[in-house]
């Protein structure tokens, strides 16, 4: 431990376990219990892959669902927790666990907000959106496609309605947590005069609010400052 720690360490208010704790979170996890600002924020990080079932290859960052699900759960639970920020840079993943990370932000009852920092793409897009209120920065890009699968896909009519259902069930809630209509959606998942040698739309940040899929272009500062006026009970945002 370095002696500039082990000051903090000593100093009132910082108990050694407690910051062992919040080391561990956001080394395994890259979750933050709560700031010590204002107000007590948690901040959650979504990063690289979203991991469902399937265990990713070792080589790459990802974001497991079964870490995530009971930290919502305590952010809704522990009275001490004023907000939940929610930083994304992921590309994506497994659709099921990707939605259902979504529909529990959407349920976190504490004010919360989003931020999309360098990438909010695929099965990112819902949990972008899931929150009371979005941000991206403006060198941020949002990839919006249909559903992949990799892997054996049996060629009958019952695994393409599979598909259906489930782009289905992502353009709903998409539509249903920002200012983007579910047609305007469809039709930039089935863009092909973009991507190469594949169908979907790059939005920047820019682009993402002129589409209505994000709500505000922002930085840290003015996700914090969102919900501290939202935990206030302001309702000026300037």
């Amino acid at each position: 431990m370095s002696k500039s720690n082990a000051k903090k360490s000593e100093t009132p208010g910082h108990d050694p376990e407690e910051l062992r704790l919040q080391q561990e979170l956001i080394t395994e996890n890259g979750m933050l219990t709560a700031t010590k600002g204002r107000h007590a924020i948690h901040c959650m990080t979504v990063i690289g892959t979203i991991e469902g079932h399937s265990l990713a290859p070792d080589n790459q960052k990802t974001t497991k669902y079964e870490h995530v699900i009971p930290q919502l759960v305590d952010i809704e639970e522990d009275p001490e927790i004023e907000g939940l920020l929610v930083i994304l840079n992921t590309v994506g993943g497994d659709v099921e666990a990707g939605l259902a990370l979504a529909e529990l932000i959407a349920g976190i009852s504490k004010p919360s907000a989003t931020l999309v920092l360098g990438g909010g793409h695929s099965i990112g897009i819902p949990l972008a959106v899931a929150a009371r209120h979005s941000f991206i920065v403006p060198t941020a890009t949002m990839t919006v496609h249909p559903v992949r699968h990799s892997g054996m896909v049996l060629g009958v009519p019952q695994t393409m309605r599979y598909f259906e259902q489930m782009q289905e069930r992502i353009v709903r809630f998409v539509a249903g947590h920002s200012a983007i209509k579910a047609e305007r959606f469809t039709e930039l998942m089935h863009n092909t005069g973009e991507l190469v040698m594949d169908m979907g739309t790059v939005l920047n940040g820019e682009q993402a609010v002129q589409e209505g899929l994000i709500d505000s272009l922002g930085n840290l500062k003015d996700a914090l400052r969102y919900l501290y006026r939202e935990i206030e009970g302001k309702t000026d945002f300037s």
